[in-house]
Order: structure tokens, then sequence, then C-alpha cells
């Protein structure tokens, strides 16, 4: 209790100006005080009535601010408050177990306010788990737990420990809540989301907000599953969300999303404005606007509203991707080129993690930019040309972690230093690397193209992505059995890259293979309804076979995607509670 009660001290009545090391004398003056008060000189008294003891050895720690000493004070509070606490559930030993368990949930409380304002999540996951053995049916420690889990990045394990909670509360919608947030982002798990969802849907007494939240996760979970190719649309939840909360921008804005999937791009339109006039700062929802314009062919419009998110978020690189593509149509390849070349200037001031070297391949267009070679390490790359980027696959994340266990081989195999910082910082890099390549290809310069793909391959060797640019290039070359190679191989590590899946189904419709071409262009559309280049080569397949109605009518559905087609696929917005 006393080393509980100092540490309260140190966290709630001193900081860091007023705090001296336990090995330095205390000061005669603290910082803090007032030299005068009332007229008369004021001065605390820190003298010591006895010095502290001081032990040698080794292995020995000493804080040297007041966070370190409490956070140590409490380490040593929670193994004696384990240690001492009382597991019986004989009725006598009841008072007891009360007492102890309440000294140990404070220690575990101010353990929780240390380590949050550290950011050790991992650490203090590690110290609830403990709490286990004797937290049968509290509530707080089992909610402490699963909060602090989710917060460590451990998903799957917080949503087991989350759904216990809800056991204990059944009347709570923020717990479920947690749950299908973290069921449809990080995890994917959509049959369990949906379960989550339809708990809060069907709370008794509960505020319409909270049942609008759980119609909106509801719709979610739908949402994403039409896009899986796992059940039909069903725009109904997302509907009544925005009824019962029309103050929610985001109500509005993933009903917009939707109907934009599903390209309805007038109404889209309507509703995306609702969003805009609820929330006008949104990047999200300018970002579906920029795109809904680009889909109504109105590119200059498109490329307007994105400079204006961009003034308002530059450092969006999500926005500048799509600036890249517009800027292709609007005002030519070079200006998109620039564009890069600023997106690589923000990366290096976002991300100051290697010094800059020359490797000779793509420096003309990015200023020598691309990191040390010896600290470049081989990890998953997410997917920037699929329709299906926005969202995490059950497919994809089978397929990242198929990517990792490729370039973890690589990286033994070429003995090259793991890369320091965090892994989006090397993905963002990559992508920009993978957009000009894309500019270069639309510039037929095959040779500047591969340069970039080269850089964009150092990061990530064993991408798919990498082996579907390599293909386009040889394409652009007139290299089709080298193409077809370099696809075959990308569908070897990610079966369902529909963009990959087209490319491949054309160049057999070239080698006159025409129904294995027909079969990996049904097999596409099936993951992608929507790409209307799938069913344009679908019917030129068909066309080749002599199946002149089915091939008309391919074409037909070709013609009409395409003309509500948008610049990026809508579903590279993120989907997430």
């Amino acid at each position: 209790t006393i080393a509980r009660q100092l540490a309260e001290i140190l966290l709630q009545g001193m900081c860091g100006q007023s705090y001296w090391s336990p090995l330095e004398d205390p000061p005669a003056v603290s910082p803090l005080d007032k030299p005068k008060q009332k007229g008369h000189t004021y001065r605390r008294n820190y003298t010591l009535s006895r010095p502290p003891q001081v032990y040698s050895g080794e292995n020995l720690f000493c804080p040297q601010e007041n966070t370190e000493e409490a956070l140590l004070l409490l380490l040593i509070s929670e193994a004696m408050a384990n240690q001492d606490t009382v597991l019986s559930r004989i009725p006598e030993h009841n008072n007891d177990r009360t007492i102890s368990l309440q000294s140990a949930s404070a220690v575990y409380d101010l353990l929780t306010i240390t380590l949050g304002r550290r950011g050790q999540y991992e650490m203090l996951s590690e110290c609830l788990e403990r709490t286990m053995k004797f937290a049968f049916e509290e509530f707080h420690l089992w909610y402490q737990f699963g909060l602090s889990l989710m917060a460590a990045g451990k998903s799957a394990r917080a949503v087991k420990v989350f759904k216990e909670c809800a056991c204990l509360k059944p009347d709570d919608p923020t717990i479920p809540l947690l749950a299908v947030k973290l069921c449809i982002g990080p995890l994917h798990w959509l049959d369990e989301g949906e379960k989550f969802a339809q708990m809060v849907i069907d709370t008794r007494e509960m505020e319409a907000e909270f049942k609008a939240k759980g119609y909106l996760a509801a719709g979610l979970v739908y949402s994403l599953k039409a896009t899986d190719g796992k059940s039909l649309c069903r725009n109904e939840c997302l509907n009544t969300a925005q009824k019962m909360s029309p103050t929610d921008h985001l109500a509005a804005f993933y009903l917009a999303l939707q109907l934009a999937i599903t390209r309805q791009i007038y109404e889209g339109l309507l509703t995306v404005q609702q969003a805009l006039q609820l929330q006008k700062d949104d990047v999200h929802t300018m970002h579906l606007l920029a795109l809904l314009l680009s889909a109504q062919k109105q590119y200059h419009k498109a490329l307007n509203i994105i400079e204006i998110a961009l003034s308002e978020h530059p450092e969006n690189f999500n926005l500048l991707y799509t600036k890249v593509k517009l800027e292709v149509m609007c005002t030519g390849p070079e200006e998109a080129l620039l564009t890069c070349k600023h997106m690589l200037q923000i990366w290096k001031s976002l991300y100051s993690l290697t010094n800059p070297s020359d490797s000779g391949r793509g420096s003309s267009l990015l200023d020598k930019a691309i990191p040390d070679r010896q600290q470049l390490n081989a990890m998953t790359l997410p997917d920037v040309s699929d329709p299906d980027a926005g969202s995490a696959h059950t497919t994809s994340i089978a397929t990242s972690r198929a990517e990792q266990a490729l370039s973890e081989e690589s990286s033994s195999v070429q003995s090259s230093a793991p890369k320091p910082g965090p892994p989006h910082a090397w993905s963002t890099l990559a992508q920009i690397w993978l957009h000009a390549a894309e500019v270069y290809i639309g510039m037929k310069d095959p040779e500047k193209a591969t340069e970039c793909t080269k850089e964009a391959a150092n990061l990530f060797p064993t991408s798919h992505n990498m082996m579907y640019m390599r293909g386009k290039i040889a394409e652009l070359k007139g290299n089709m059995d080298e193409a077809k190679q370099q696809y075959e191989e990308a569908l070897s590590i990610n079966p369902t890259h529909v963009k990959t899946m087209q490319r491949l189904g054309a160049i057999l419709h070239q080698m006159k293979r025409y129904s294995l071409s027909e079969k990996i262009l049904r097999e596409a559309l099936q993951l992608n309804s929507t790409s209307h280049d799938t069913w344009k080569s679908l019917g030129e397949v068909l066309q080749a076979q002599g199946k002149a109605d089915d091939a008309n009518e391919c074409l037909l559905t070709a013609l009409e995607l395409e003309a509500s087609s948008p610049i990026l696929p809508f579903t590279i917005l993120p989907r997430v509670l």
C-alpha cells in the first residue's frame, strides 16, 4: 500500500521539473517554489532526515524521472499484490478476497495510466494477463485487459476477451462495438462481425445513437461481404443508420460509398454532398467526391477537389496517388511525374529512416532518394492495382503471409539487415515507385518504367505487384511469352489478383488459347464483376470462338461499366468503424 501511495504522489503531485534522481542530492530550492509569498521569503526544505541506502552490484535499475520511479514502484506493488491475492471462493474468505481484489485493481489502474502515457501497451497487456487468475466475473479487469490487447494490436485475443465482457455486461453496447471494429478492420472476420453488430442492434433500452452505430457496423459487414463475392449487396442497414442518426457524417459517407461501389453514381453524389455538409473537412469524403466526379468523366473538377483536399491534408498519400492518375488525364504525364517527385520529398521529410543513396536507377525522376540497399529487406506490399485494395480480404491476408514467408527466405539468402522504422513507410515508398512506373508505361517508355519497377522491387522483391508490373512492361516491349510468365508467377503468389488475371486472359487470347483465357476471365469476374477491362477481354475471347450473342452482351456490359468507372476503384477508400 505504501509503495502504491508513493506511486500516486509521483504520478499526480510531481512533475518532471520538480523531480530529482535518488542518487542526487535534493535541491535547496525547487524550481516550482515561489521565492516570495505574502511579502516573506518562502522556501521548502528538501533535506532528508537520513540518507538513502545505496546498493551496489550488477543489473540494478535506478529511475531517472518520476514516471520511471512510479512504474518501478507499481511493478513491485503488483508482484506483492499478486502474491497476496486470496483465490479461495469459500464464503468465510469473501471479505479477504474483496480487499485483496480492490488492492490489486488499484495497482493495475495506476499501471494502465503509467504505461498508457508511454504507449507501452504490449507490457500493459502482459501485466493485465496476470490478473486473469483472480478476475473471475470481474468486469473491470476483463475490460481493461481487452482494451490493452486492442491497443497492443493483439486483435484476435481482444475479440475473445470482449466476448467474455459482453457476457458479463450484456446491456453495454460499447463492448460489441469495439469487437466489431476489430472484426471489420484488422481481422476481417465478417461472420463474427455480423454477430456482434446484431448484438448492438438487439440491445434493449438503448439510445438511438448506439443503435445507429449497430446498423452502420452491420452495413459495413454486408458491404465487405459483397466485395468479397460472398453475398449480395444490401444497403438497408446503411440507410437505417443514416435515418436514425442524420447528423452522423460517417453514416452518410458510408452510404454514399456503397452507392458508388454499386455504380449508383448520381445517388452517391447526392449523399456524399450531405456528408460534406455535416463535416466539410473530412478527407475520405472529399476523396470520394473526387472519385465520383471522375466516374462521370469530369476529371478537371475531380482534380480541383483533390487540390482542395490536399490544401487541408498535404501529406495524405492516398490523395496524391489519385492526383497522379487525374493529372495524367488532365495535364499530361509530365505533371504526374512532378507529383511523384513531390511525394518522395514528402516521404523523406516524414520518414528520415536512412541516408539517401544513388542506385543509378530512377534517380532522374525522384532525385536519387531511394534508401540504402543494404538496409532494405523484403516485406509485404499492399496491393495498389487491384480493385479490392481498400479492404483486407481473407485471400489478401493469406497472400500477405505467403509473401512474408518468401520475403524472409529472400532476406536470409541476401543476408540483408532489417529495415528500420514502421512497415507502412516502406510500402508507401514502393507505391510511389509503382505509380511512377505506371506513368512511364502510359508514356510508352519501358526503359524508365523498368528503372522505377526495379527500385520498388528492391524494397519488395517477392511481391506479386512487382511481377504484375514487369508483365505490363514486357507487354509494352512486345514480349508476350515473358509477360505470360510474369503474370503466372504473380498469380502463383496471389491467385485472386484481378488485374493480373485480366492481362493473362488477354495474352492467352492473343496466343489463341481461347478456352483457358475464357476460364481465367470468368474467374476474374466472379471476384470483381465491375471490371470493364475484364468484360471487354471476355467479349473478345467469345467473339473469337464464334459466340457472337454472348460476346455482344459482354461488350455492351463493358461499355456500360466503363461509362461509370472512376479513375481509381472506389474500394481504395477504407471501410472501418
